[in-house]
């Protein structure tokens, strides 16, 4: 595990928006700090709309977290691509993010509430 990252559960309740509608909404988000990267937030995959997910071909690697798959999101206005990243098998000590979607905050609205 990375001394470099915190995972702890987000205060409050979380919501995520795309193309207008909300995707999903959360009170057990949970936020990543990686050093000084801003706070991601991560949405267990049951609190998410996973039928407006589409898994996209795209990989990425972390060193400390794993291998993320990428989702593309179908909105009513067309695709928004690689959208959302998951670790489906993180690295050990980064397990709490398992089964839970992280946004790119500049291709969705992810809000407190």
């Amino acid at each position: 595990m990375s001394d470099h990252i915190t995972i702890r559960p987000a205060e409050g309740t979380w919501v995520v928006r795309a193309g207008g509608a909300v995707l999903g909404e959360s009170s057990r988000a949970l936020e990543l700090v990686e050093g000084d990267y801003p706070p991601v937030i991560y949405f267990p995959r049951e609190d998410i709309a996973m039928a407006f997910l589409d898994a996209s071909k795209t990989r990425s690697h972390c060193p400390w977290k794993g291998d993320a798959h990428y989702y593309h999101i179908i909105a009513k206005s067309g695709a928004i691509e690689d959208a959302a990243w998951s670790y489906e098998a993180p690295k050990e000590g980064m397990e709490q993010i398992k089964d839970c979607l992280a946004f790119f905050k500049n291709k969705v609205a992810v809000e407190q509430v």
